[in-house]
């Protein structure tokens, strides 16, 4: 953490108190002392949920590997009925109109017991998932699937900015995906371990993708509802274990002097709305949806991509899967660290759409696999690397609890909206070349640019404007916008 009183006391080391200090009811930390704080925070917040959230980017993807592996044609699903598309596209109903009670519904009901319920639910939907019938239940069982996983993500970005400060959130959104990356890179060498199932209990093995992949989701939530901690406001004594009170005072006393809104205000709907007014929500919320059109087109058509699009065979298409995301994991490391240490977000995003841009040039229109093949590796790149970094842009630029709640709902409600699109743009009728799904991720790329450097436009003259007194930013003459 940062921005601490380096003059106070360090916890039970008395010889650190200086004369002046002697009064002082604040507590102080070494810079180890305050790592392994930052630590602990880490690994309930990014960790723990990190990898709930892994699996909750598998069980909603995993119908891209469930197809190679059998699911359409056993289900009746073909290019007359769309079922594929239409299956992928009713997630997003209910996942989208949880978004605005999400972050209220965490505060009133708790970390733990909202976001290990929902675990719980979508586990056991996704089990259901591997028992349909037709393609008629599996889409029931999607729109099930959109409600129980459209609170998480929403409750877990809310829950880390009350953690951490302004600029240690590029780096945690980041590791956040990271993790994800992972789980994309090896979800298609986990499906194919599971197709090979086939037959186990007179089951196929595209079903067992689904009963499998739905009971690990369980048992992680069943360990992570252990472990997911709650707000640092809430009453130390009652809700916390692996922090005690003086080092969850300092949490919050870093956070008040970072951004001035660590007091929880009295909700009202009227003051959870009022942050609607404020129009840079949207145009925030764009970047992130923006990206989720390349990022969820990639998730759920990428190997069909492989397959149809390179003429790669069926194992080949789930195993090449992973060296692009692969390499995103170190990406998405990248630009975190670059985003933070230097305190900026916009350049970041830019230059992550011309690489973006750039891989889908070369996915669509370069002569040979080899180089189509690259391309994968900069779109995933560029398209993952954005999302976290947009998150994190929101979180710099918006002050308050309940506008930021607002805000944490309305970006996903966009990452929503964007895999909607993502889910519609990649048609089977558009193989082998998918040219209306590549326009489109270049459309994305191009507005994600406009909207960058729109935003940082207004931020660079609200700063100059509240640097010569004549306006107050977010309400606080000392806060500034992050470019």
């Amino acid at each position: 953490m940062v921005s601490v009183d380096e003059k106070q006391p360090a916890v039970g080391n008395t010889e650190n108190l200086e004369a002046g200090d002697k009064g002082s009811n604040h507590v102080s930390y070494t810079e180890a002392q305050k790592k392994r704080i930052v630590r602990r925070i880490d690994f309930r917040i990014i960790i723990i949920l990190g990898i709930v959230y892994c699996f909750s980017l598998i069980d909603r993807n995993n119908m891209g590997t469930a197809s190679v592996a059998g699911m359409n044609a056993a289900l009746g699903m073909n290019v007359a009925n769309n079922g594929y598309s239409i299956s992928n596209l009713v997630f997003f109903g209910l996942y989208t109109a949880i978004q605005p009670f999400a972050t209220i519904l965490i505060r009133f009901f708790g970390p733990r017991n909202f976001l290990g319920s929902l675990a719980l639910l979508w586990g056991a939907t996704v089990i259901g998932m591997g028992f349909v019938k037709t393609w008629h239940q599996l889409m029931g069982l999607r729109i099930l699937l959109g409600l129980f996983e459209g609170g998480f993500f929403p409750g877990v970005a809310y829950l880390l900015t009350t953690w951490y400060t302004r600029y240690e959130m590029g780096r945690r959104f980041s590791y956040i995906y990271m993790l994800a990356a992972i789980a994309s890179a090896f979800s298609g060498i986990f499906g194919y371990g599971l197709m090979q199932m086939d037959g186990t209990a007179g089951l196929a093995g595209w079903r067992w993708i689904f009963i499998m992949e739905g009971v690990i989701t369980i048992a992680l939530a069943l360990v992570a509802f252990f472990l997911i901690i709650p707000f640092p406001d809430a009453d130390a004594h009652k809700a916390f274990r692996f922090l005690n009170k003086e080092e969850v005072d300092f949490v919050i006393r870093t956070i008040d002097e970072d951004r001035g809104d660590v007091q929880l205000e009295e909700f009202t709907v009227r003051r959870f709305l009022s942050g609607g007014k404020d129009i840079k929500i949207y145009f925030l919320g764009a970047l992130y949806g923006l990206s989720a059109v390349v990022t969820y087109a990639l998730a759920f058509f990428l190997p069909l991509i492989l397959r149809q699009g390179m003429g790669f065979s069926i194992t080949e298409s789930l195993l090449l899967t992973v060296p692009p995301y692969a390499f995103t994991f170190i990406w998405l490391y990248v630009t975190g660290w670059v985003g933070d240490r230097y305190k900026t977000r916009g350049p970041v995003i830019i230059f992550n759409c011309l690489l973006e841009i750039m891989g889908v040039i070369l996915i669509g229109w370069s002569p040979t696999n080899a180089s189509k093949y690259t391309g994968v590796f900069f779109c995933c790149a560029g398209a993952s690397a954005n999302v976290p970094i947009a998150l994190a842009y929101q979180a710099n630029n918006i002050r308050g609890q309940w506008k930021r709640a607002l805000s944490s709902a309305t970006i996903v409600i966009w990452a929503a909206i964007g895999g909607i699109a993502g889910a519609l743009v990649f048609r089977p009728q558009d193989a082998p070349h998918y040219k209306p799904g590549l326009y489109a991720a270049l459309t994305a790329a191009s507005l994600t640019i406009i909207d960058t450097i729109g935003l940082m436009v207004y931020f660079k003259w609200a700063n100059a404007k509240a640097d010569r007194g004549e306006k107050i930013l977010e309400e606080s003459e000392e806060f500034r916008f992050t470019l």
